[in-house]
């Protein structure tokens, strides 16, 4: 198929951008990298009257250092993402998780911004803004505002930025000392939407996890936060323990039936990538009980 007849502006500045956007509101869509809005066009599952392109404002991409934030242009590609510096020394959980999305060619001129406005469930970003304690920047006619991770995605393909906004550049603390990360989805193919996914960002000492968070994605109608990483946090994580977080995980999961999975299905891949990863996470050096000299 192909997409409905439809108009098209290049943006020259993010203030052309938002009086385009201001002047067509909900009839008008934001073209970014376009590997998730022009499929969704091409089967008329949205059919705007205006695109508005954005991919030439320089000013939204780059990724930068400022005090003891990293901040991440909107524009800033999957694979820049993928072969930055700055992310693998402060947010190496998202340096490995893009390398899951898509395929190179979709990485190549997929964007941060474009993924997380499309508010995508299954995929792989929302989950590490939410695991990396992420403040989604957006900027309207009236100014900029900032929303947390956890209040940006609201539902399937939706999320809290308005028709008349732009998303410009997200936000992420510096990793801090101890921090290290684990990231596993299971997929029928790589490349593929997962099935079930796990984003988590820990801090380890020694034998306990000082702080712990776990964000599962394809689990329901957006990324979740979960309330499990609390059973694990502060204490020496025993089996018992490790049980107990898998039994309040599977209570708080909401998944769906579909083709590719059920939701019995994906509670017990939630559970086997929740033991995964504190075994691997527990593996750390940092974390192992100091042994007498």
């Amino acid at each position: 198929m192909k997409a409905a007849a439809f108009n098209y502006a290049r943006a020259a500045s993010v203030s052309d951008a938002l009086e385009l956007l201001q002047a067509h509101g909900e009839r008008a869509k934001v073209l970014a990298g376009g590997q998730s809005l022009m499929p969704a066009m091409n089967l008329r599952l949205i059919s705007p009257e205006l695109v508005v392109d954005i991919s030439e404002l320089a000013e939204l991409r780059g990724i930068a250092v400022s005090g003891d934030v990293l901040r991440i242009g909107a524009l800033t590609r999957h694979v820049d993402l993928a072969r930055s510096p700055e992310i693998f020394r402060h947010a190496a959980l998202l340096g490995e998780a893009v390398t899951h999305v898509a395929h190179p060619a979709i990485r190549n001129r997929g964007t941060l911004g474009g993924s997380l406005a499309q508010g995508d469930p299954a995929s792989e970003l929302p989950a590490c803004m939410l695991a990396l304690r992420a403040t989604i920047v957006v900027r309207g006619r009236a100014g900029e505002r900032r929303i947390e991770a956890e209040d940006f995605f609201t539902g399937i393909y939706q999320t809290a930025l308005g028709a008349e906004e732009l998303l410009i550049a997200v936000e992420l603390p510096l990793a801090s000392k101890g921090s290290v990360h684990f990231f596993q989805e299971f997929a029928r193919r790589h490349g593929d939407y997962a099935i079930t996914g796990l984003a988590a960002q820990a801090v380890v000492e020694t034998g306990s996890f000082a702080d712990l968070r776990l964000a599962f994605f394809a689990v329901g109608d957006r990324p979740l936060l979960a309330k499990a990483a609390a059973k694990l946090t502060g204490v020496a994580v025993t089996e018992a323990v490790l049980a107990d977080a898998c039994s309040t995980l599977s209570d708080e999961l909401d998944p769906h039936d579909d083709q590719q999975a059920t939701a019995s299905m994906r509670r017990h891949l939630a559970n086997v990538l929740l033991k995964r990863c504190v075994a691997a996470l527990m593996d750390h050096p940092d974390f192992a009980p100091e042994r007498p000299a």
